[in-house]
């Protein structure tokens, strides 16, 4: 937990000053019962109305003040809890962006979800609580201890006995229940998982008739969750009645060894009502350090989830940087291949070729031949497990991030739009871009007529998902927004298979009218698509079968050939 109390570090001043006016607040606290002894001993049994009229008002400030004090402790709490939510947020945002696709994958979304969300809620919870209570109880429970053997000895020997005993059952529970917190954590990453791809995978589940499968499966996953949170939940729940059945014991004792002292004049009545709300305070204290501790159980998993995200290190490293890149060779594949992390095979073995710059390259081939993730390692996705892909003749390994990926245009196999304007959408990819170049790229794209038909143009906003769109459209608009940036590179996987032949041809002519030239790699299982490319690479199970032109494909690659007479 050490790493995630380090976003506390700019709220020192916060950290400091709520305990400190708890503590305050304590200490006025522990002056009560004194204060309802002497009115007692002094004022009720004396007949004297001036103590009674004086104690009452010294009750009435020290409750003014303590209200004062514990607002002000609450606020310097929240301003340093606040602040640390909002600072972790930010840097677990800013890691998750920096984590190459690896990592992703392996992680999970619904993990990732559950931490910048509920994990972060959690944590930022019990450090509100730790500030105003970490100190406090404590502070009472001791202080009240000591007050009692102020006023009794013999009589304080009972709060010196019952402590530890409480002690002892509290931190036991503790014990006990922070790996049954995450257990739940991990079972709700399954629940987070599923209701995701329920929500994504909608359509599908209800094409198939399959609502009564899923919510089958939901229930089992949800039922270990609700078994794995009502068993931690009672063992959670044992700290209330074992610290209320202790500590009413006590004060069982406390009532009969008082009343015997009181009888043979060794303790006064006043004392014993102190001495009796000592005792309360202790209990008060210890069952909010009960409920306290088990927030501190959910924080210190939550915790853990959170550093680990943190403690991953992306193995997609920024290169140093080059100067200059001159080459007539665009993209080169020197002995790649690619083995996806925890797969058992690889997806790629072996890939060996060179792309000229403003060349036009197809890549076909069934499902599942390695198509995506050979253009995926351009763009540095995933890096190359043995082999190098070279960019201009230097290998991608040694450019920035961004400085390889700015070189790059890619419309991806699903698309992917977020919630926004269109215009917005368009800008993603080159935020300086004129409504002229928009609607250039647009144009290029066949997407003219999407705009067209929107009242507000432009200004048209797209829903989460682009619920709003068809497909196609989807498609277009994800082409358009790969070409505003006139990029050196575009590479289009699988990005036009819900548009119909003619808008497939025009785009493919559009963009190899364009005036940049840029080297187009055509992702695709249609062999319409990629017939008319300088040079079509065939993948078989994650290898090369075959490199030429359609003509010389059809003539020497008996799958290409497949392909081709299957689509006629």
């Amino acid at each position: 937990m050490k790493k995630t109390l380090s976003f506390l570090s700019s709220h020192k001043k916060e950290c400091v000053l709520g305990p400190l006016f708890k503590l305050i607040e304590a200490s006025f606290e522990l002056m009560v019962p004194l204060v309802v002894a002497s009115i007692i001993d002094k004022g009720i049994l004396k007949g004297d109305t001036r103590v009674i009229y004086s104690g009452c008002i010294t009750l009435a400030l020290f409750a003014f003040i303590g209200l004062l004090l514990a607002i002000t402790a609450q606020y310097f709490s929240a301003k340093a809890a606040v602040g640390f939510g909002t600072k972790i947020r930010h840097a677990l945002f800013d890691k998750i962006q920096s984590l190459s696709f690896t990592e992703l994958d392996r992680t999970g979304t619904s993990t990732l979800i559950t931490g910048m969300t509920g994990d972060i809620n959690q944590v930022q919870t019990t450090i509100n609580l730790v500030l105003r209570l970490f100190l406090r109880s404590p502070f009472i429970v001791i202080g009240a201890m000591i007050m009692a053997f102020t006023i009794d000895f013999r009589a304080a020997l009972i709060f010196a006995g019952v402590i530890p005993v409480l002690c002892a059952v509290v931190f036991g529970i503790m014990l006990g229940t922070v790996p049954l917190y995450k257990k739940v954590q991990s079972a709700l990453d399954k629940i987070t998982t599923l209701t995701i791809e329920n929500l994504e995978g909608t359509r599908v589940i209800r094409a198939f008739c399959s609502e009564d499968k899923e919510t089958e499966s939901y229930a089992d996953v949800n039922s270990k969750l609700n078994h794995l949170q009502r068993f931690a939940g009672k063992i959670s729940a044992l700290l209330n009645p074992a610290t209320y059945i202790i500590i009413n014991m006590a004060i069982i004792l406390l009532i009969y060894t008082g009343s015997v002292r009181i009888n043979v004049g060794d303790l006064s009545q006043g004392d014993l009502v102190a001495l009796y709300n000592y005792m309360s305070q202790i209990l008060v204290e210890l069952i909010k350090l009960a409920t306290f501790i088990i927030s501190i159980n959910k924080a210190i998993a939550c915790s853990g989830r959170i550093e680990a995200v943190f403690d991953m290190e992306p193995s997609v490293k920024d290169g140093t940087g080059i100067e200059t890149a001159s080459n007539d060779t665009a993209v080169e594949f020197d002995g790649v291949s690619l083995t996806y992390s925890g797969a058992g095979e690889a997806s790629l073995e072996d890939i060996t070729f060179t792309v000229n710059k403003g060349d036009t390259i197809g890549i076909i081939g069934s499902t599942g031949s390695g198509k995506s993730s050979l253009v995926n390692l351009i763009p540095r996705f995933y890096d190359a497990t043995k082999g190098s892909v070279k960019i201009n003749g230097i290998d991608v390994k040694a450019y920035k991030i961004d400085d390889l990926r700015n070189k790059i245009g890619i419309a991806m196999q699903k698309s992917v739009l977020f919630k926004g304007t269109i215009k917005e959408n368009i800008l993603r990819s080159k935020p300086d871009a004129s409504d002229e170049q928009i609607k250039e790229a647009i144009a290029m794209a066949q997407a003219s007529d999407v705009i067209s038909s929107k009242k507000l143009g432009l200004d048209e906003m797209i829903e989460q998902g682009g619920t709003n769109l068809s497909g196609g459209q989807k498609q277009r608009l994800s082409i358009a927004r790969a070409l505003v940036r006139k990029p050196e590179i575009l590479i289009l996987d699988d990005s036009s298979s819900a548009l119909d032949y003619a808008t497939d041809a025009a785009l493919r002519n559009a963009i190899k009218g364009l005036s940049y030239s840029p080297t187009v790699f055509v992702v695709s299982q249609r062999t319409a698509s990629v017939r008319h490319a300088d040079k079509i690479i065939v993948l078989e199970d994650g290898k090369i079968c075959g490199i030429g032109t359609h003509d010389e494909l059809l003539a020497s690659c008996e799958v290409y050939k497949e392909i081709h007479q299957s689509q006629e």
